[in-house]
């Protein structure tokens, strides 16, 4: 799994054409390892303030706004990859449009929790 975080001031410092530009080019990464095989899927997520946090504390659960995270970036966005090995997971994610403007990671999968039901 490659995971990009990103921040709503990342976000806003493009342009509107800039990021119609990073849009595009990340839409052509996904294209290309999608037509490959290796990319599973592509997801991004909503901004961080419409994020919802779940506890349950002794078996009520309590629904709050926000991730509440100690972090000023959340995760933007992640992809899930069909690889034979990990340095081709670190190439794909090198690739990443968005890797020049942000860090991205590289998690490996242990089990597919399907496969245990």
């Amino acid at each position: 799994m490659v995971i990009i975080y990103g921040n709503k001031e990342l976000w806003d410092s493009f342009s509107p054409d800039d990021f119609r530009e990073h849009i595009g080019a990340q839409d052509a990464f996904n294209k290309r390892y999608k037509e490959s095989g290796e990319l599973l899927g592509a997801y991004g997520t909503a901004d961080a303030d419409q994020a919802k946090t779940v506890r349950v504390r002794e078996g009520v659960p309590a629904v709050t706004d926000g991730p509440y995270l100690e972090s000023k970036e959340y995760l933007a966005s992640w992809y899930m990859l069909d690889v034979p090995t990990e340095e081709r997971a670190l190439e794909i994610a090198a690739e990443i449009p968005f890797a020049s403007f942000r860090a991205v990671e590289v998690w490996p999968i242990k089990h597919d929790a399907w496969d245990r039901m």
